[in-house]
């Protein structure tokens, strides 16, 4: 079991989290997802909760492969009035900022936001690690080489595994430094990745409990799944289904979706299957 302090709400993993994803982006490389306006993005993060989320990861910036940068300011544009909208509506909800910017970071805490998620693990903003220390909120640092719109291009490894693993030992101690309690690893399924080093990770996965730190799974809808299916992102939910169980059955926390009720599914009925 886990426990993270999410600014005075103390969010306990004693099973699997579903956290849901609100693409506040004009690129989101999941179509049908994209929210166009705040009304649809209030509407979908409605139906997650109502769904079972656990968690709502709201981002204003793509980090599909080869997306374009956008500032730190025109980022936080696009996702303060919705936290704080969402916040309004649903003072309790559990919320993170998908964002490598610290200044992104501080201003969507202040707007009522509790978890930073950063793609980058606080390579691509020096700033990011002390800041997240200083609001002192959990911190979902992930593995990435390079950078979204060059990351493929880094996909070289002679043990993948070793090398995440390797990162995240370094970036643990990291964040301890600068005072980050609450740190969750998420081996960055799809960045700077083949899908052969996709599975690998996947089927190694539970080899990262030993960090001690809860794991998340961020397969939703990705080419791993849909390119090796010969579908589209669009018809990737029943994929998706199957590699969350086997995330689940190796270990994985925190569950990051786009579908949040085919997730929560998996998780109960892997309980189910685990205390059977």
């Amino acid at each position: 079991m886990y426990t993270l302090n999410c600014k005075g709400k103390l969010l306990v993993i004693d099973k699997p989290l579903v956290m849901g994803i609100i693409n506040a982006t004009p690129d989101s490389f999941y179509e049908s997802h994209l929210q166009k306006g705040m009304v649809a993005t209030i509407a979908l993060a409605d139906k997650m909760l109502y769904e079972g989320a656990d968690i709502l990861d709201i981002g204003g910036q793509s980090s599909r492969p080869g997306s374009q940068r956008i500032s730190a300011e025109e980022e936080i544009e696009r996702v303060e009035p919705a936290i704080k909208l969402l916040i309004k509506k649903h003072p309790d909800c559990i919320i993170s900022i998908d964002t490598y910017h610290s200044k992104v970071a501080a201003a969507a805490i202040d707007a009522g936001a509790s978890i930073v998620n950063d793609i980058s693990g606080g390579e691509m903003d020096n700033a990011m690690l002390p800041m997240v220390g200083a609001l002192g909120v959990p911190y979902i640092c992930m593995h990435m080489k390079g950078s979204p719109d060059n990351m493929q291009s880094l996909a070289h490894y002679d043990d993948v595994t070793k090398e995440v693993l390797d990162y995240f030992i370094k970036k643990i101690a990291d964040c301890a430094r600068v005072g980050i309690k609450d740190v969750i690893i998420d081996p960055g399924f799809g960045f700077a990745k083949t899908a052969a080093h996709n599975f690998t990770l996947l089927k190694n996965l539970s080899v990262f409990k030993m960090l001690g730190k809860p794991i998340l799974a961020g397969i939703s809808r990705k080419g791993t799944i849909y390119k090796t299916l010969g579908i589209t992102s669009g018809e990737a939910l029943n994929g998706t289904t199957v590699l969350n169980t086997l995330a689940l059955q190796n270990g994985a926390a925190i569950l990051r979706v786009h579908d949040v009720k085919e997730a929560r599914e998996a998780v109960v009925l892997m309980e189910y299957y685990k205390n059977g």
